[in-house]
């Protein structure tokens, strides 16, 4: 007597069976994965593909969240970091305010500066260009990784020069990477529906396309857990995915996990852990030609962090010293952490920490 198979088990066979001979997933395997709640599966299977390009390790890096202003002419629904000009709070710093903010907290081993900020209308691009070189000419040895795609496409307005002008303006002045940020869903009826007002879909995806022909290596993130849908995630990792397999310049995906704005929010505003652990892992099993996933701790909390590593994350951000952007919306974690904690975060789940600059160069592995 035959005994039936459900489809449910013969698809995620079929999909296990994709991944171990190195078959990519198609749309409707992504789609199929977010819908299972076999977590245990998915995730293994994610472990077994990270494990092969990374093996035990995980890296992390000692960086610095800076912010030069928090006036920004966009809207975003789920933003509750920008300020309007004159707002109680709004801020613009010069280059020699931020050196003297950063004098009061850096250390020896800050390898990075991670810089983002606002869409502030009411001064000129050659002020985002001004701060870059303030920091370079003070910290040489610090790797400038700043701004987002949505923000390359402001200063490309406000300055009327093309993308790659903008690009090469900043490499000028000490940019050497860009951050991951502006992105949110690559759907532009989810931009629409969440007023997104900066970049679209196709500018954000052009300003990538743009650095890394121009030899930029760059970082991509997706915000989910608002409106859109499970396919509208999938394809917002298709469209990357293709984008990799056109340049190959992206060095890591950043899933964040979308924030309520208050963090009195209960747990019923917030994305479940099962939903972000599911995330990352169909992540790694999507994207097969990013060498890395992050699990980015200031979102989805240390011991979440702890426990992806077990489900295709190779990369658990950094120190961060004070983060403030998903802190403005709810989120209940620290605003930074010490190297040593990563280390222990790391060593925790039975990995080997690798402290890494921002190309994922190794600099020292903690075995």
């Amino acid at each position: 007597m035959n005994v039936a198979i459900p489809t449910e088990q013969k698809q995620m066979q079929s999909i296990v069976e994709k991944v171990r001979s190195g078959e990519r997933l198609t749309r409707e395997d992504g789609v199929f994965l977010y819908q299972s709640d076999d977590l245990l599966t998915i995730g293994q299977l994610a472990d077994e593909v990270n494990r092969k390009k990374n093996g035990k390790k995980v890296y992390f890096i000692e960086n610095m969240s800076l912010y030069f202003t928090n006036v920004c002419e966009a809207r975003c629904a789920f933003c509750n970091f920008r300020k309007d000009q004159g707002d109680e709070g709004a801020y613009t710093l010069s280059g020699d305010e931020m050196i003297e903010y950063v004098e009061q907290h850096i250390h020896p081993g800050v390898r990075e500066f991670h810089i983002v900020g606002g869409h502030n209308p009411h001064v000129p691009f050659q002020y985002y260009i001004d701060s870059l070189k303030a920091l370079k000419e003070r910290y040489p040895n610090v790797t400038l990784k700043a701004y987002t795609a949505a923000e390359i496409d402001f200063f490309a307005r406000i300055s009327g020069l093309s993308y790659r002008e903008v690009l090469q303006e900043l490499m000028k002045a000490g940019l050497e990477s860009l951050t991951g940020g502006g992105a949110e869903i690559l759907s532009d009826y989810y931009r629409k529906k969440m007023h997104v007002t900066k970049a679209d879909v196709s500018q954000y995806l052009e300003v990538h396309r743009t650095a890394h022909e121009l030899g930029l290596r760059t970082h991509t993130t997706m915000l989910y857990g608002a409106i859109e849908s499970h396919e509208d995630r999938i394809d917002h990792m298709l469209k990357l995915r293709e984008l990799q397999d056109e340049t190959n310049g992206f060095l890591v995906f950043i899933p964040l996990s979308m924030q309520p704005k208050s963090p009195k929010a209960g747990i019923r505003r917030r994305n479940s852990a099962f939903e972000d652990l599911k995330t990352i892992a169909i992540s790694r099993l999507m994207l097969d030609n990013f060498n890395h996933i992050k699990a980015y701790f200031i979102n989805i909390g240390l011991q979440l962090t702890q426990v992806s590593l077990a489900m295709g994350a190779s990369d658990v951000h950094g120190t961060i010293v004070k983060e403030r952007i998903s802190h403005a919306a709810g989120a209940l974690t620290p605003e930074g952490i010490t190297r040593e904690e990563l280390i222990w975060l790391v060593k925790g789940a039975g990995r080997i920490p690798v402290e890494r600059d921002t190309f994922y160069n190794e600099i020292r592995v903690y075995d």
